[in-house]
C-alpha cells in the first residue's frame, strides 16, 4: 500500500524566503510577548502546595474542579493520578501559606482594632505574624481577628512580656493545604475524601528548578550542535541549531498565548521536541549528503529540494503516526496530560516544518557565503599576480 507518492517534485526551497519571513515575525512576536507578559509559571517554578486527595466514591476530574471553584478556589489545578477506579487527584495551588502581602495588611488592620498594637511584622514567605500589644490579649480573640481578615490561623503563641514593655505575640498562618481541604469539605456533613499526602514547593526551590530546567535545555541543544558539526559539516550545524531554537520558541508561544501552566512537564516537552526536531533534520541532511555525491556540480538548492522530496513520504508518515497517539491523549486526557499532548503536537508540526524551511535555507546561505569568499579570495590572488 502506497499512501504517499514515492517520487514527488515539489519546489520547497523556492518558497523558503516567505516561509523564513513568516517564521521570523512569529518568533519575534513570541519573544516580545514573553519579555512583556512572561509565562504562567506553575507550582513547580513559582512555588506552591500540592495535595493528594483520595475520594471514597467515583468522581471525575471536572467534578472535583467544579467543587473547588464553587468553594472559591478559582486558581486550583486538578490532575487525576492512577487508574480511574482509584479516584485519586492532585490539587495544586500557588503559595505555601495563606498569608499574602494583601492579607497581611488586612490582618494588621484587624489586630489594630483590638487596640494597642505595635511592632507589627509579617513574614509572608514563612507565614508568620509577629506583633506587640500594650495589654495582654486573649489568643482566641487574636485568632478570630486574623481569621476574619481572610487568613487562616494554625496557632497563636504568647511569647511573654517584652523588654520595653507590653506583650509579644506570634501568629502562625495555616497552610494552603488546609485551605484546599476546607474548601473541598465545604457543605458536607463529613468529608468524602482522605488526604494521602501534602507537598510544598517554596519560591526558592521553584527558582532552582526553573533555572536547572532551562540549563538542561541549553546543554541538550549545545550537545546536539556539537554532534551535527562532527557528523556532517560545519555549514550544517548552525541550520540544525536554528531549527531547534525555532521549535522551542514556537512551542513556548503555545504556553504564552494559552496561559497554560509552564512547569517541569513543559521543560520535558521542550527537551522532547528538540530531539524530535533534530531527528527529522538529520534524516534530510543524510539524504542531502548522498545526493551531493550523486549530483556533483548541481546547485545546492536543487540538491536539497531532491533530498526533501525523497524523504517526504517518510517524514509525513512518521510525524502522522506520532501525532495519532497525541490525538488520543487530547481526546481522553485532562489537565497536564492534555497540555503535554497539545504542546507535543504543535512541536511535531513545527519540527517537521523547520527541518525544511529553517535548517535547509541556512545551510544554503552558508554555502553561498563560503562560495563568495572563495571567489573573492581567488580574484585577489589573480590581481596580486
Amino acid at each position: 500500500m502506497q499512501i504517499i507518492k514515492h517520487k514527488t517534485n515539489i519546489d520547497f526551497i523556492g518558497k523558503r524566503k516567505p516561509a523564513l519571513f513568516i517564521s521570523s515575525v512569529l518568533n519575534l512576536a513570541i519573544l516580545v510577548g514573553i519579555a512583556i507578559f512572561g509565562f504562567n509559571f506553575g507550582v513547580d517554578f513559582a512555588g506552591g502546595t500540592v495535595v493528594e486527595l483520595k475520594f471514597d466514591h467515583p468522581v471525575r476530574a471536572d467534578e472535583v474542579r467544579a467543587r473547588a471553584e464553587k468553594a472559591g478556589l478559582h486558581d486550583v489545578s486538578v490532575q487525576g493520578i492512577g487508574g480511574s477506579s482509584e479516584n485519586s487527584y492532585l490539587l495544586r495551588l500557588g503559595g505555601v501559606t495563606q498569608l499574602t502581602p494583601e492579607t497581611a495588611v488586612t490582618a494588621r488592620q484587624a489586630l489594630e482594632a483590638l487596640g494597642g498594637i505595635t511592632n507589627f511584622h509579617a513574614d509572608v514567605q514563612n507565614g508568620i505574624i509577629n506583633f506587640r500589644s500594650g495589654q495582654k490579649l486573649d489568643p482566641d480573640r487574636v485568632r478570630q481577628a486574623i481569621t476574619g481578615s481572610g487568613t487562616g490561623v494554625k496557632e497563636v503563641r504568647d511569647l511573654g512580656p517584652a523588654q520595653g514593655g507590653g506583650q509579644d505575640y506570634q501568629a502562625v498562618a495555616s497552610g494552603m493545604a488546609d485551605r484546599i481541604t476546607s474548601a473541598m469539605a465545604k457543605g458536607l456533613a463529613q468529608p468524602d475524601f482522605k488526604v494521602q499526602r501534602v507537598d510544598y514547593v517554596g519560591p526558592q526551590v521553584g527558582n532552582q528548578l526553573r533555572n536547572k530546567g532551562i540549563a538542561a535545555l541549553l546543554y541538550a541543544m549545545l550537545a546536539i550542535l556539537v554532534y551535527v558539526a562532527f557528523r556532517f559539516d560545519f555549514k550544517f550545524g548552525p541550520g540544525a541549531l536554528l531549527a531547534m531554537v525555532h521549535d522551542v520558541i514556537m512551542v513556548s508561544g503555545y504556553y504564552l498565548v494559552t496561559r497554560r501552566e509552564f512547569n517541569l512537564t513543559s521543560i520535558a516537552v521542550l527537551l522532547t521536541i528538540t530531539g524530535y526536531s533534530i531527528n527529522d533534520t538529520i534524516v534530510i541532511y543524510d539524504r542531502i549528503r548522498e545526493e551531493m555525491a550523486r549530483y556533483k556540480g548541481k546547485p545546492l538548492p536543487e540538491i536539497i529540494n531532491i533530498a526533501v522530496n525523497d524523504t517526504l513520504s517518510r517524514t509525513i508518515l512518521t510525524s502522522g503516526v506520532t501525532a495519532l497517539s497525541l490525538v488520543g491523549l487530547l481526546i481522553f486526557g485532562v489537565g497536564e496530560i492534555w497540555d503535554f499532548a497539545m504542546a507535543m503536537l504543535i512541536g511535531i508540526i513545527v519540527g517537521t516544518y523547520s527541518s525544511v524551511y529553517i535548517a535547509s535555507p541556512l545551510t544554503i546561505w552558508l554555502d553561498q557565503r563560503a562560495a563568495r569568499k572563495k571567489a573573492a579570495g581567488g580574484a585577489m590572488k589573480v590581481r596580486a599576480a
